[in-house]
């Protein structure tokens, strides 16, 4: 069972429902809910085959790249700089899984 890919699929979402609860972004839920449910289906299959991490690999690799452009224009650490980590960590674990 997958559960570091399960975690961070939760923390996506709940990290995309804590946007829409303190600024209101619409967005911030859809992307959360999105990208954490694509995570959920990746941990998925991952879970069932260590080798199947296509879902899960561009899923976070997407969301690396999305969330490390808003760290870059923000420079706020909460909550774009911790998903680009979460999300790098992610696909370093994804890649390193493959290896094995």
């Amino acid at each position: 069972m997958d559960w570091i890919g399960f975690g961070y699929a939760a923390a996506i979402m709940f990290g995309g429902f804590m946007g829409y609860k303190r600024k209101a972004s619409v967005m911030s839920l859809i992307a959360g809910l999105v990208f954490g449910g694509l995570s959920a289906y990746g941990a998925y299959n991952v879970s069932n085959d260590p080798k199947n991490i296509q879902v899960s690999l561009i899923s976070s690799g997407v969301l690396s790249i999305i969330m490390g452009l808003r760290y870059k224009k923000s420079g706020k650490l909460m909550p774009a700089g911790i998903m680009t980590g979460l999300s790098l960590l992610m696909v370093f674990r994804l890649l390193l899984l493959t290896m094995m």
